[in-house]
Parts: structure tokens; C-alpha cells; sequence
């Protein structure tokens, strides 16, 4: 329709011949690809656990989690912290990471972009982000960060091998095995893991840190 200038009319343009038609943008659901880490995650514990021949009972007497919590994190329906991936990884004899899918041995580039890489909360107020694993080599390198009063779990866990971490900013108290460490920017910290450990930020500023895993 042409525009003709009268009050109230709406001026419309037809379309070139040949022009391309604009195509609305996707439309992400809020909290879908977390959906889908969660239900990827639990299909993986399970893949693994059938593997090994092992019942829900056995892993929950192995973890220490209760068998209604495993068969809930198997089938997508909850998330898990990171202290209960630990366990659970440790008993499966794999790395936390790989509960999130087998390791890569294809070639790929040098660079992990950080958008890319793995990031799991403890539920104590922590974040941890897998910036770097090798499975062969048994390392996994991770950053962690925790607001005012976060910790790395509620209880001490414990796992194999060995963590070194170095504060890079903030305040943390390591509680290993009884002993409490407070670490100041510059720190570090190295204990076998197979002791009980719990990390606490107990400053008033948001902490973060650079934890290493080591296999035994």
C-alpha cells in the first residue's frame, strides 16, 4: 500500500524481489543447557558404574550418598556438589571432569577458551572451574572461587593423590585434618588428599584460588 500521507495511515514497504527474509533469532529456554549438563552428567555416572558391574548400593556405600540421591543424579532429575561428584569420580576411579564425558584424544588447539571449559558449584557458596585436565598425565587444574562464607563443601572430604593450591586473591582457611591454614594472595598449600580437607572463606571480600589434583 502506498503511502499517502493521511493521519492515522500506516505507511507499509513490499519487499524486493529476491531480498532475503529475516529470520527471527533462537530462542534459548532459560537454564537449558544446564538442564541438559545435569541429565548428560547422571547418563555418564551410570554408563560408568554399569561398566564396573556395580549397584547404586555398592557406589553409595563407596561415596557415602545415598542410593535415592545416586539414582536421582543418574537420571538427570538433580544436581550434584562438587564434593559429591568427588566422591563419586574417586569411587568410579576417574577424574571429576570425565563424569562429564570421556577425555579427547584427538589433536586440538593448545588454547582452552574459558567459555569452554567445565564449571561446577560446590553448594556451599564455591565455584570451580576445570581450566585445564589430561587424564593421562593425571592432572586437573581448576579455578576456584568462593563469596564471603563459602566453602568447598560442608563437611571435610577426602579423595587420591595430591591438591597444591595458591591463593591469588582474598582470604582462605584450608581445615586439614584438624589444623586450620590461613592463606593470604601469594600463598600455597600442598597435602595429600587422601586427608580430610574443607576450604572456607571466612574474609569479607570474594576469594579466588588455583588448585592443582594430582594422582597418586
Amino acid at each position: 500500500m502506498a503511502d499517502t500521507g493521511a493521519p492515522g495511515m500506516v505507511r507499509t514497504v513490499a519487499p524486493e524481489v529476491g531480498a532475503p527474509v529475516p529470520r527471527a533469532a533462537p530462542v534459548t529456554r532459560p537454564g537449558f543447557e544446564a538442564e541438559r549438563t545435569i541429565r548428560m552428567m547422571g547418563a555418564r555416572v551410570r554408563v560408568l558404574r554399569k561398566q564396573q558391574n556395580l549397584t547404586l548400593k555398592t557406589l553409595a556405600d563407596r561415596t557415602g550418598v545415598s542410593v535415592s540421591m545416586l539414582s536421582m543424579v543418574e537420571r538427570g532429575l538433580a544436581s550434584a556438589s562438587v564434593g559429591t561428584l568427588v566422591s563419586v569420580s574417586t569411587a568410579l576411579g576417574v577424574h571429576m571432569s570425565d563424569l562429564f564425558g570421556p577425555g579427547e584424544d584427538v589433536d586440538r588447539s593448545p588454547v582452552i577458551r574459558a567459555d569452554e571449559q567445565m564449571t561446577a558449584t560446590t553448594g556451599a557458596g564455591g565455584v570451580h572451574r576445570i581450566a585445564y585436565r589430561d587424564p593421562r598425565a593425571g592432572v586437573e587444574m581448576t579455578l576456584q572461587q568462593y563469596v564471603p562464607g563459602g566453602a568447598s563443601g560442608v563437611t571435610p572430604e577426602h579423595s587420591d593423590g595430591r591438591e597444591v593450591g595458591v591463593l591469588i586473591s582474598g582470604e582462605l582457611t584450608v581445615e586439614l585434618d584438624g589444623d586450620v591454614h590461613t592463606l593470604r594472595p601469594g600463598d600455597a598449600i600442598a597435602y595429600l588428599a587422601s586427608r580430610p580437607h574443607r576450604i572456607v572463606n571466612r574474609g569479607a571480600e570474594p576469594a579466588q584460588a588455583l588448585w592443582l589434583n594430582l594422582e597418586a
